[in-house]
């Protein structure tokens, strides 16, 4: 299993990856009553659809797979999108049937058909992941999961994991053990917003005597049409938020929401066209299955492709006869499978996140045999779900089904909630008031020759560390407090400026979050030497002018970013020196290049950059990036505070990941370029501790300490002292 990223991928990874979120009612229909006939007679039942049953256990099944890390899998994100359109079908057919029986829409008994299917599991599963939590994640996590499980139990957690993703500070965050609950939040809101909409439009329809189907029809391209621009707009400019926000999803259900609105006129259709509809939708879900990939744009356009699929394959059984598709979908095993998909999306992913936590390799990844053996054993605790919380909560007594009762029952759910987030927040131990900050000296313990110095081993124990490990994510680095760096997204030209506007020596700090990270140390070299700094930097953006790549895709914000930034910094006269560095070693060529052809052109790249800044009269200054450790150090201390020795690693495997390698060769041909290493005082030999001088050296992924970098002051004032003669 590939471990899913904070910064959600549009498709993920960020993040985390995508889940599907569970269709409602299974017991889909759709309305049998004519607009122009009146209301039809109240014994009029709904026809149960195996064949939908089969289809939500497609989506399931292809979600899992994806996040179980299946390669044939490589699109199974797309689930979800299915789920959508049986969902806005099946929600819409309900109201579409009880306007047509009774004439009007009971709003309160439509939310506690909700709360009865979708609450009581929810609880129960968002109590298993906080206890999971406390059990299995390190310490770190906890206070991040705190706040997703509440988010989650307010079904807001969507909004929540879309402004992560343009976080740079959370971008090297483990997924949250909840990051699923995202889908269930954007239904939510969905079936909050539906019926208010169906409201308004019924209202309009009687006012001024408007034709039932136009009048539905009309309020659903009303969300829809825009959702669905709003969609391909945003995926185009912010993926990442892209992929979370209800915005850009509600076009899918109402895609179902208009085929509930159409069926009485679709039960009309030819056999020939079932059978091909089935197919071409049933194909249409299986080829977005196969062929997309976290590369992939989305939602977006490419969303089209698995929501008609999903809506041709519920049209196609309308007229209520076999089609050939239901081979596949209308089975016992596909039924089952669908009758159990809610509670499998439910506990799939907390199982996959506990056992990367327990048995994930390097950097968190689970190997595919386990996640599909993880995955499969997922089916125990659904069934249990299913048969004594889901079940027996949708089939309620009517003294449940009354909407006051399921109200209180809601709000029991969601207290359920809150509290299991607020239990997680509350064991969240505190750092230690007495943390011996005048005792840790960072890299100030270390000689002149590092390499020999003992003080730069690893050990085991430590008899007190800064910062804390329950601190360390939040030591980041910044400019006179500010942090002054842009986020992943956006083009805007931002700077921070800090010293004398006389100062003899100005020098631009320019580049990504790697750069960013040296702020606390070059503050204090400008105070010593009088200069004036001024920053260009921008989270996952090196100063280059080819396209890096951004969750498997070109970062186009960074690209068009680059252009301005890069001609200013020529423009900019004031500027005597220009202090890079950057997180890429390779450039975005496209998905058939070569892993050398990547790296190739970011050297080439960084060459003719440096050389025309020179050209414009700048000095140029790299700062070599730091060795890259293949785990969590920081969560890796949290879990072995007596052996911290289990969390050091290799100087050579550190050394060959991130921007050193391009920084390095490039450099090889550019003799008017000077470089500053550090890298002797980050990893003193050939094994970097994660501990040096009682200072914790990595926070987030591969990121230092703003406490470490401080004590790396002195060592970077030789260095820049050397550089710029």
């Amino acid at each position: 299993m590939r471990r899913p990223s904070a910064v959600p991928p549009p498709p993920p990874a960020a993040m985390p990856p995508p889940p599907p979120a569970a269709a409602p009612d299974p017991l889909p229909s759709v309305a049998t009553a004519s607009r122009r006939a009146g209301p039809a007679p109240s014994s009029s039942r709904p026809r149960f659809r195996g064949d939908i049953q089969g289809l939500r256990a497609v989506a399931v099944l292809a979600v899992i797979g994806f996040h179980a890390g299946l390669p044939i899998m490589p699109g199974g994100f797309v689930g979800v999108d299915v789920f959508f359109v049986i969902s806005g079908f099946l929600i819409t057919s309900l109201i579409d049937r009880e306007i047509g029986r009774t004439g009007r829409l009971r709003i309160s008994r439509f939310w506690a058909r909700r709360v009865r299917r979708l609450l009581p599991a929810t609880a129960v599963v968002l109590a298993a992941v906080a206890v999971v939590t406390l059990v299995v994640l390190p310490v770190t996590r906890w206070s991040s999961v705190a706040w997703d499980v509440g988010a989650s139990a307010l079904y807001l957690v969507n909004w929540r994991l879309a402004g992560q993703s343009v976080d740079y500070l959370a971008a090297d965050d483990a997924p949250s053990p909840v990051q699923h609950f995202w889908s269930l939040a954007v239904e939510e809101q969905f079936y909050v917003l539906w019926p208010l909409m169906i409201l308004l439009v019924l209202w309009l329809q009687r006012r001024y005597r408007l034709p039932l189907t136009k009048a539905m029809l009309a309020g659903i391209a009303a969300i829809g049409v825009p959702s669905l621009i709003w969609s391909v707009v945003l995926t185009e400019t912010r993926p990442g938020p892209a992929y979370f926000v209800s915005t850009t999803r509600l076009w899918e259900l109402a895609v179902g929401a208009a085929l509930a609105v159409l069926a009485h006129r679709l039960t009309r259709l030819p056999a020939g066209w079932t059978h091909l509809l089935g197919l071409a939708g049933l194909g249409a879900i299986v080829l977005a299955v196969v062929t997309f990939d976290r590369s992939t744009p989305f939602p977006g356009v490419a969303a089209l492709l698995p929501t008609l699929g999903a809506a041709a394959v519920i049209a196609a059984g309308l007229p209520g006869r076999r089609t050939v598709t239901d081979a596949v979908l209308d089975t016992g095993i596909m039924r089952d499978i669908g009758t159990l998909s809610y509670s499998l999306y439910l506990w799939h992913w907390p199982l996959l996140v506990g056992a990367a936590a327990m048995w994930g390799e390097a950097g968190g990844e689970l190997p595919v045999a386990i996640g599909v053996t993880v995955a499969g054993f997922a089916v125990v605790p659904a069934w249990l779900t299913y048969r004594l919380v889901e079940a027996p909560f949708h089939r309620a007594r009517v003294y449940v089904r009354l909407p006051a009762r399921a109200a209180v029952l809601g709000v029991a759910c969601t207290a359920i909630g809150v509290a299991a987030a607020l239990v997680v927040s509350l064991a969240v131990p505190t750092a230690p008031a007495d943390d011996g900050a005048e005792r840790a000296q960072g890299a100030a313990v270390l000689d002149d020759d590092p390499a020999a110095d003992p003080d730069g081993r690893p050990t085991d124990t430590v008899d007190h560390m800064v910062p804390d490990v329950l601190e360390a994510a939040d030591d980041v680095a910044s400019l006179d407090g500010d942090q002054c760096i842009s986020d992943i997204v956006g083009t805007e030209l931002e700077s921070c400026t800090y010293g004398p506007e006389d100062a003899e020596v100005t020098v631009a700090l320019v580049g990504d979050s790697k750069m960013h990270q040296w702020l606390t140390a070059f503050q204090r070299v400008a105070d010593e030497r009088g200069w004036r700094i001024v920053t260009y930097l921008k989270s996952g953006c090196p100063l280059v002018t080819v396209d890096v790549e951004l969750d498997e895709a070109a970062n186009e914000d960074c690209a068009e970013y680059n252009r301005t930034r890069y001609d200013h910094l020529r423009e900019l006269e004031s500027v005597d020196y220009v202090v890079t560095s950057q997180v890429a070693s390779q450039a975005f060529l496209g998905p058939d290049a070569s892993r050398s052809e990547r790296f190739d052109a970011m050297v080439e790249d960084l060459r003719d950059v440096w050389s025309g800044l020179e050209e414009a009269g700048r000095d140029v200054v790299v700062m070599i990036d730091n060795p890259w450790p293949p785990l969590d150090v920081m969560e890796c201390v949290a879990e072995h505070g007596d052996e911290l020795s289990a969390c050091a690693f290799p100087r050579e495997e550190g050394a060959s990941n991130g921007g050193a390698p391009a920084q390095r060769t490039a450099l090889e041909d550019a003799p008017g370029v000077a470089a500053a290493d550090l890298t002797d005082w980050i990893c003193p030999g050939e094994t970097c501790p994660a501990v040096i001088g009682n200072v914790l050296v990595y926070r987030r992924g591969s990121h230092l300490t703003a406490t470490y970098v401080d004590s790396l002051t002195p060592r970077l004032d030789e260095a820049l002292t050397a550089a710029m003669r």
